[in-house]
């Protein structure tokens, strides 16, 4: 299994599409796969690939046709005819295309826009393979897209611990640096197309992973430490309260907690986050409530002298609040516990845009999850009006909590 991720124009397609090539001349298997997230865009990135593709290579002895109902490319090889399956990856029933043959060796480009359905019937029909191969390539995506967790991620981590057979997984990264035929002059003409450190330079040219089209909070995401702190920094002597937030999970939702400083010279900083880790079914009432207590105890032991005025809750989960309420007073606690205004996701992301542009706006450095919540939230596109993506490739849930700790004094800190 071979992955290669980078930056656009890096030569990684080029790279496998040779290798491929090669490979199938005296390949033992007569049928394999090539797939992008449509028919059209694999028969351009991989057939053609601008002049670089399996119809170059094989020249003069390749036509293209259909094979059991799917586009192919029809090759002459020292081994025999090799059919090479064209077809597209991105949408749920994708996968009925190749249903029921046997391929040999597989490439993919754009892995990252597969449909996971796609990806399983893939592999499975690769099983029966005599000689099986794996070539994919991608642009990098969210850090926590599902093709890093479930597949390329996990598979370097069991690499890594010596879980899988040597050699069976090699990964590449690549940035625009890499391609030999992207000369100085051109070069220097797309870096100049990009400000260097941007999220879309880091994508772009680097090759890193991040969040880059449709970011909610650009600002912080190309730079989160213009607005980073530290528990030594003077600002953290300006604070007049601190409230909570907190949202409470549900199926496959996390509850969070988020500390929520206001500070005397006006905005606030985020001193504190937390999350309630567990499965669904693993997280009752007693547990959130023992997780809460020792999310307060913890800010009293680092502020000592600074009033805990306000826990806000997420005001659809009644009983939580009731019993996270109850809790907090037998321990004698003098934090008062209320509802969220649930006022609209909008104005609430407004109101931290609008901080963030005034300098009023912070986060601590031990603020890991608000940090990346911060970095890597995008709208989501399939919807008229403008939401956060929810579909756990970021955490929207620490924001939520952040939101709910100050959006009762929207109106003080804008």
């Amino acid at each position: 299994m071979n992955v290669a991720e980078g930056a656009v124009r890096a030569g990684k397609t080029i790279d496998h599409v040779f290798v491929f090539a090669s490979l199938l001349e005296n390949s033992p298997d007569r049928l394999h796969l090539a797939t992008g997230a449509t028919a059209a865009s694999a028969k351009l990135i991989i057939g053609e690939c601008g002049g670089f593709g399996l119809e170059r290579y094989f020249a003069g002895r390749c036509a293209w046709g259909r094979h059991r109902g799917c586009d192919c490319l029809r090759i002459k090889c020292k081994a025999g005819e090799r059919i090479v399956i064209f077809t597209g990856g991105a949408k749920a029933d994708s996968y009925k295309k190749i249903r029921g043959g046997t391929f040999g060796m597989w490439i993919a480009t754009e892995i990252n826009l597969h449909h996971d359905s796609m990806i399983k019937e893939a592999f499975s029909r690769q099983l029966a393979a005599k000689e099986r191969r794996i070539f994919w390539d991608l642009n990098p995506s969210s850090p926590n897209a599902p093709i890093y967790r479930d597949y390329i991620d996990l598979y370097a981590g069991r690499a890594e611990r010596g879980e899988l057979p040597e050699n069976f997984f090699n990964y590449g990264h690549f940035t625009i640096f890499d391609n030999p035929n992207v000369g100085e002059r051109r070069l220097r003409e797309i870096l100049a197309q990009y400000e260097e450190g941007s999220v879309w330079y880091r994508r772009d040219i680097l090759g890193e992973r991040c969040a880059a089209e449709g970011l909610v909070y650009p600002m912080y995401a190309e730079c989160p430490e213009k607005f980073s702190v530290s528990d030594t920094d003077e600002l953290m002597s300006d604070i007049e309260f601190i409230n909570i937030g907190v949202d409470f999970g549900g199926n496959r939702s996390k509850t969070t907690f988020s500390a929520c400083a206001f500070l005397r010279r006006g905005g606030i900083c985020i001193v504190s986050d937390g999350v309630v880790s567990g499965a669904k079914g693993e997280i009752d009432p007693q547990r959130v409530n023992l997780e809460f207590e020792r999310f307060v105890l913890d800010l009293r032991r680092r502020f000592a002298v600074t009033e805990l005025r306000y826990a806000f809750c997420d005001s659809e989960a009644q009983y939580l609040i009731n019993s996270l309420r109850r809790h907090m007073v037998s321990r004698g606690e003098s934090i008062k516990i209320g509802e969220s205004a649930k006022r609209r996701i909008r104005d609430r992301i407004d109101c931290t845009l609008s901080l963030m542009a005034s300098g009023k706006f912070y986060v601590s450095e031990c603020c890991k999850l608000t940090r990346r919540g911060l970095s890597e939230s995008v709208w989501d596109s399939s919807q008229d009006c403008e939401v956060r993506l929810d579909n756990f490739t970021s955490d929207i849930d620490i924001l939520d909590a952040m939101e709910y700790s100050f959006e009762r004094y929207m109106h003080r800190l804008m």
